[in-house]
């Protein structure tokens, strides 16, 4: 039933002459019922578990809690959500970097293929953790603490260059570049990935989970991100899923304008804190 659902839900489009794949909720829905109200960020979820329904890690009983969350706005049930892609900066990639070289020597050692030891999603590692502020206050200041920063913090970043051309699917964003939050909203973040499955195109929602803590702020863009820790992020990045409850969804209604001397930050604080409450 569930490779039913999967082959029964697959649709296509055709963009700038090239054809995808992609799997359709509304088709999804003619069997796991409406879905027209469910929250744009649960759908995003759903079209997860459907694109990885299997019967074992998700099962069709998954899709179909998401579905029923509608009816109370909650449900117990745990889910396996395989993010897109996987975010790091600097100071937990560079242990997660070294775990995979231990493999690849331990496979090594046992006679083995060390290619074989390789992420199984993309992983992207943002070297931002390491910058400090030596010189400043002249039009020099930004290259001098580059220099300085490239030179106290030589053996690590020839140890995370070599695991950039060592390993498929891993990317290291250079210092100096800017903050991982920032480029990950500015530059890593695509809205839609697709990948290569049987000779198709497959398109879908671009997802996240990352170690760094404003990595939900990649929220903004429609891309649904988590934070995570350096284990969980590993496990992802190995293509193990991230086991989670189906989250609560929070409506916020924004109406009127802005007071003159408020700014965004006051009025983002505002909100968070009449949410934490």
């Amino acid at each position: 039933m569930s490779s039913d659902l999967r082959v029964t839900s697959m649709d296509k489009l055709v963009v700038l002459g090239s054809e995808y794949h992609y799997y359709s909720l509304p088709l999804a829905a003619r069997q796991l019922g409406d879905i027209d109200r469910l929250p744009k960020s649960m759908k995003v979820l759903l079209e997860n578990l459907l694109r990885h329904v299997d019967g074992d890690t998700v099962q069709e009983e998954d899709l179909q809690a998401i579905v029923s969350w509608l009816q109370s706005g909650h449900a117990d049930r745990e889910i396996a959500y395989r993010p897109a892609r996987v975010l790091m900066q600097d100071f937990t990639g560079v242990p997660a970097v070294v775990d995979l070289a231990a493999m690849r020597e331990a496979v090594q050692r046992l006679g083995g293929n060390v290619e074989q030891v390789n992420p199984l999603s993309p992983v992207d590692l943002v070297i931002d953790h390491s910058v400090t502020v030596d010189e400043f206050g002249d039009d020099g200041a930004f290259a001098e603490n580059v220099r300085i920063e490239m030179e106290r913090n030589h053996e690590r970043y020839t140890f995370l260059r070599w695991g950039q051309k060592a390993f498929n699917r891993f990317r290291v964003v250079p210092p100096g570049t800017g903050i991982c939050h920032q480029v990950n909203l500015e530059y890593l973040g695509q809205t839609v990935w697709h990948t290569e499955e049987n000779g198709r195109r497959i398109a879908f929602p671009d997802t996240l989970v990352g170690t760094d803590s404003h990595t939900t702020m990649i929220n903004g863009l429609g891309i649904l991100g988590w934070g995570v820790g350096g284990i969980e992020a590993e496990a992802a990045m190995l293509g193990q899923p991230v086991s989670m409850l189906i989250p609560d969804v929070v409506g916020f209604k924004l109406t009127g304008k802005l007071s003159e001397g408020i700014t965004a930050t006051d009025l983002v604080l505002t909100v968070t804190q009449m949410l934490r409450k």
